[in-house]
């Protein structure tokens, strides 16, 4: 093995490690030997490693947010330039989905000569921990879930009745989420959330009756969701409950801090919008909580909020149901329930089969409130109408590897 790549391995193995002192001598060795050598050992072991992970269900997007969440700022950003290096080295075809989040993240790539020297800003040492921590991320990764065709195999081609991006009805979507984000007023934001939830009820139910007909029907596909701390647990019961009022189902993957939602694509597309604006306005509600708190001279507390957005999502969750069975039901009346209760639970079992497929070993975590003042303010920042803490505050959140 030459030098530099000796140099890299025994520098990885001390970090791994316990021994802080062991780490440092193995990481100034690295310093003080051949700059270019190193940066290029240094860029193939992480272009190997990125490149291993595509195959065992990472997509650039959850390798950029486990980063953020484990690595110091310059690791995260440097593995942004290790996926622009590895796009251009990737054998086979290429999904156009892989290359959109790339888009996103990565600026592009612009050699590899010196590469880790014109991005330490002048402190090398504190770039080559960063880059060794980063190589020990991506090389400890577990395998998680297969929900898209990764790069280098077959792709499928898109289905029709996936929305738009640029949809007029998601547009609409969006309009009255950003209203119901901005508003002060919850009895306002309430109604917006709820007319959003109706139109994608609607929508989700078109799509099933389009795909009930095609050619090709479309197959339960996925989304991760993140679940970064502060509460990561009470975010994952908001997913929960914002699928399971899109018929879609939920595992939330806790050590890796995301949720796994799957489903079929017009319900996973309502899910992603309207948890992305929950959560904003689950936030919001609590802020205004502690205030009021404060006036009250009562003091703010970990459990107070965590309580608070647990209670938020039960009953966001409950809400939303109430105007999908709605929409079910004014839907079996225009077009006949025979025809859409069928397709209807025909979905729904084949997104179960997909979660048994993918999460063999699914359990429920039980939340506990454990502040009954937050439970109460979360409950009525969704909504008005009071509910037993004590039936309510115990709720299982799926919980997958």
């Amino acid at each position: 093995m030459p030098e530099a790549e000796q140099l890299l391995a025994d520098a990885l193995a001390a970090a791994r490690g316990t021994d802080v002192r062991a780490a440092e001598r193995a990481l100034d060795r690295l310093v003080v030997s051949d700059g270019l050598a190193v940066d290029a050992a240094l860029l193939a072991r992480l272009l190997r490693g990125v490149g291993r992970l595509w195959p065992r269900g990472w997509q650039p997007v959850d390798l950029d947010r486990i980063a953020a969440r484990r690595l110091a700022t310059g690791g995260a950003r440097m593995l942004r330039d290790v996926l622009a290096a590895q796009r251009q080295t990737q054998p086979g075809p290429v999904p156009q989905w892989f290359d959109d989040q790339l888009a996103e993240l990565a600026p592009g790539w612009d050699g590899d000569a010196g590469w880790l020297d014109r991005r330490a800003g002048g402190d090398r040492i504190t770039a080559l921990r960063d880059a060794v921590d980063a190589l020990g991320l991506v090389e400890g990764l577990p395998p998680i879930a297969v929900l898209r065709p990764p790069p280098g195999g077959p792709t499928a081609a898109p289905r029709s009745t996936a929305p738009a991006t640029g949809s007029r009805m998601l547009d609409r979507v969006r309009a009255l989420l950003a209203k119901a984000e901005s508003t002060t007023f919850p009895a306002e934001a309430e109604a917006l959330t709820g007319k959003a939830q109706e139109l994608m009820a609607r929508h989700s139910i078109d799509a099933a009756l389009l795909d009930a007909t095609a050619e090709r029907p479309d197959r339960p596909s996925g989304l991760r969701l993140g679940t970064d701390a502060p509460y990561a647990a009470a975010k994952a019961l908001l997913i929960q409950e914002v699928a399971a009022a899109n018929r879609c189902e939920s595992v939330w993957s806790d050590d890796l801090g995301f949720a796994t939602v799957l489903g079929f694509p017009a319900d996973l597309a309502a899910v992603e919008l309207l948890h992305t604006s929950l959560l904003v306005q689950a936030t919001a509600a609590m802020l205004r909580g502690r205030g009021e708190r404060r006036a009250g001279r009562g003091r703010r507390t970990k459990g107070y909020d965590e309580s608070f957005l647990n209670a938020y999502a039960v009953r966001i969750g409950e809400r939303l149901q109430a105007v999908t069975a709605e929409a079910g039901r004014e839907a079996a009346g225009e077009r006949g329930g025979d025809r859409l209760l069928p397709v209807l639970a025909a979905r729904s079992d084949a997104v179960r089969e997909r979660v048994d497929q993918l999460f063999p070993g699914v359990t429920r975590h039980r939340l506990q409130a454990r502040d009954a003042e937050g439970w109460t303010s979360g409950t009525s920042a969704a909504d008005r109408a009071s509910l037993d803490v004590g039936t309510q505050a115990r709720r299982p959140v799926r919980r997958g590897r």
